[in-house]
């Protein structure tokens, strides 16, 4: 008998999970509808729940972060907010930011 592999979660199949958690557990979601409208490199998802504010990139697993995306995290860093790259790969640790 051959195992085989599950398919890699995509980018979109990663966000539609963070998304569809957060707001069960009542944090408030914002990503843009269009991206090319956007400034280039924010975050993927902004996320509000009481004192918190979270920006999070999604990537899949082997998904690289650009130059520019780089530079909008470094900034976010700077301030209160808390700043993350998620991969697949990183589901407890994302569940446990937004628990």
């Amino acid at each position: 008998m051959t195992l085989e592999k599950a398919p890699a979660l995509t980018e979109a199949q990663l966000q539609r999970q963070v998304i569809e958690y957060a707001k069960i557990l009542r944090w408030r979601v914002y990503h843009p509808f269009l991206s090319k409208w956007s400034e280039k490199g924010f975050p993927d998802l902004t996320l509000v729940r009481g004192d918190r504010l979270v920006f999070a990139e999604l990537k899949r697993e082997n998904g690289k972060v650009s130059d520019t995306q780089v530079e909008w995290l470094d900034l976010l860093s700077d301030t209160c907010a808390e700043v993350y790259v998620w991969r697949p790969s990183d589901w407890d640790a994302i569940a446990a930011v937004l628990r």
